[in-house]
């Protein structure tokens, strides 16, 4: 379980997460994280928090985000807001590191679900992309539903999908999350 000060690495992409609060000391209303991206080349998969506002404030570097569909590139000092429900993705396209202050309101699970990706990267689990197999996807992602959905295809399908999948994943002995 994540606490105030952790932090955690990414070791295939360098992304470093200091936890300055979480869902324990915010009664589940924020959860703050100390973010440090290198520059990368590798776009996030589209999603959606469908319950949540995420803030990014880059107090170094820059980020480059596409919400709705529209790029803007974010600087020094910018805030940017990402209303629940807006698909959307960001990484650093800049050549030096990016530092910036993450936020969700309400936190909700979000903690949990950065550790469990960080986790399967340091274990191996996730191929270049920074994905799990499809069937650790499908637990994952039941799981954190109320986190995160991709953005394609639409939430319903996915589901589906998902929910067919589940049974052969727990079957393979795969977790819906990780610590």
């Amino acid at each position: 379980m994540i606490k105030k000060g952790d932090t955690i690495v990414n070791a295939r992409t360098g992304q470093k997460m200091t936890f300055l609060e979480t869902w324990a000391e915010t009664n589940g209303t924020q959860l703050k994280i100390d973010c440090v991206s290198p520059a990368s080349s590798q776009k996030e998969k589209s999603h959606v928090h469908p319950y949540q506002e995420n803030r990014f404030t880059v107090s170094k570097g820059q980020l480059l985000f596409t919400t709705d569909g529209k790029e803007h590139l974010a600087s020094v000092g910018d805030v940017i807001s990402i209303p629940k429900n807006i698909p959307h993705s960001f990484y650093n396209a800049d050549q030096a590191d990016a530092h910036y202050i993450q936020e969700f309101f309400p936190a909700l699970k979000t903690d949990s679900l950065f550790e469990t990706f960080f986790v399967l990267e340091r274990e191996n689990k996730l191929n270049k992309r920074g994905t799990p197999n499809v069937f650790r996807t499908a637990l994952i992602l039941l799981n954190f539903k109320n986190e995160i959905r991709l953005a394609h295809p639409n939430w319903k399908l996915q589901k589906i999908t998902f929910k067919l999948l589940a049974p052969f994943a727990k079957l393979m002995g795969y977790k819906a999350f990780y610590e």
